[in-house]
């Protein structure tokens, strides 16, 4: 296994907890890192920082001081989360101390080769979807990242006879220096994160990373039908393997309904079951990913005729008395539901609504035409009803609570809906997450049906 000797004995400030911050300063402590730990929760309700302390790493507590930095540090490792625009990371870009995330410390450890997911949209789909497509090959593939485990110490355990299945965001990678995946996606980019990033170039700029440093040893699977990605595209070394639903291209793409990979047919489309036109960009881009290190076809070929989405991401549910229930929870952004609305045919009600950040929902518009109910809850409930009367909805209603919201779903439905929670909005003001949110959508669900 890689060592990571190049942080013996030096001073690395971990700044930011949460597990990937806990992770990276337990990896670093154990190969001789002298660790100081930084974390805003107030010491005396911090069970990770006296955990941390306890195993001979100093710990600050409650703020985060730029004095901190006087002690010349080596590096600092930063909590994704924690902005740009943070006080003391400025100050250390200032001072040119190099500023990484966990993510960088799980590349420079691991054995295993690296499948790397990025994107706007549909990253936890098509990593989990490289994930399945992957088993019963020659190695092993581990999810890592976004989706789950920190990258860090999964890495930490791999072999050469692995595979790291990695889904990465914008946040993460803009804290690379030397990452390189043997293999990285790129899904699409769209305006995501601004907030964080500043600019749309920003954001593109921190995306680009993942395959900055790939050489035409390793592939650079992406989306030939999106115009920014394209341009990524044509500043990577790596091999490109491009992927399209729109045109045949030397890559994936689509041809009389068939799947086709180099131009070989793979599988009709008749016998993919996940729903949606966005998923099939995610599909090919897992193909693409998964056949490139190894995959078994038929082990391809099973998981699209088997794999019916992930939870919170148009999770198909339950059909009850000719309904289908669908749990798009994690749709926290008009594109998201624009994109699960135009996923159906069939007549659609809407659970929508949530956290008020200023949007109008206009852009909306179009993709309601097939919606005929509309149930809107939360901070943004008046919005969405107006952005609905403007698209000619025919019936919009109101609901305080989740399970109130299924209920009249139900009532106002017909045999042949689509009862769909997508919200187009963030939980907060209601939910901790929205798997939270997610989840209550699904247990109202059973509750309707048990009734």
């Amino acid at each position: 296994m890689k060592k990571l000797e190049q942080f013996r004995g030096k001073h690395v400030l971990i700044l930011g907890l949460a597990k990937s911050g806990e992770a990276a300063a337990k990896l670093l402590h154990k190969y001789g890192a002298i660790i100081t730990v930084n974390d805003a929760k107030p010491y005396a309700e911090n069970e990770q920082a006296k955990n941390l302390e306890g195993m001979g790493m100093r710990v600050v507590c409650g703020h985060h001081p730029v004095e901190l930095l006087d002690r010349s540090f080596d590096y600092l490792v930063k909590n994704p989360g924690i902005p740009y625009t943070n006080p003391i990371v400025q100050e250390a870009t200032n001072r040119g101390l190099p500023v990484i995330t966990e993510v960088e410390i799980s590349s420079l450890i691991s054995d295993a080769e690296i499948i790397a997911i990025t994107g706007s949209n549909g990253k936890t789909t098509t990593t989990t979807l490289v994930y399945e497509m992957l088993k019963n090959s020659l190695k092993t593939p581990h999810l890592a990242g976004n989706i789950g485990t920190v990258s860090c110490e999964v890495a930490e355990q791999l072999t050469e006879q692995d595979i790291m299945v990695l889904e990465v965001s914008s946040f993460q990678l803009l804290g690379t220096v030397e990452f390189k995946p043997k293999v990285s996606v790129l899904l699409n980019l769209f305006d995501a994160h601004l907030d964080y990033h500043g600019t749309k170039d920003e954001y593109i700029k921190a995306k680009s990373k993942i395959t900055v440093n790939q050489d035409g040893n390793d592939y650079f699977v992406f989306n030939a039908d999106d115009y920014e990605v394209a341009k990524v595209a044509q500043s990577s070394q790596a091999t490109l393997v491009p992927f399209s639903t729109k045109k045949e291209c030397d890559g994936l793409y689509i041809k009389d309904q068939m799947i086709y990979f180099k131009n070989d047919k793979l599988i009709s489309l008749e016998e993919v079951v996940l729903p949606g036109a966005h998923n099939v960009e995610n599909i090919l881009a897992a193909i693409g990913a998964s056949i490139l290190l190894g995959a078994n076809q038929e082990q391809i070929k099973h998981v699209l005729k088997t794999f019916t989405g992930v939870e919170h991401r148009l999770q198909f549910v339950e059909e009850f008395e000719g309904r289908r229930f669908y749990n798009d929870s994690k749709a926290t952004n008009i594109l998201a539901t624009k994109k699960a609305l135009e996923a159906f045919k069939q007549p659609i009600v809407l659970l929508a609504g949530g956290l008020d950040r200023g949007n109008e929902f206009t852009e909306l518009k179009d993709a309601l035409m097939n919606v005929h109910v509309l149930v809107a809850f939360g901070e943004t409930k008046d919005k969405l009803a107006e952005a609905a009367r403007d698209a000619g909805v025919q019936s919009i209603v109101f609901a305080e609570f989740m399970e109130d919201a299924v209920s009249l779903a139900f009532e106002q439905s017909n045999r042949g809906d689509v009862i769909l929670l997508s919200p187009a909005c963030a939980s907060w003001d209601q939910y901790k997450t929205f798997e939270e949110r997610g989840n209550r959508f699904v247990d109202a669900v059973r509750n309707v049906i048990c009734k």
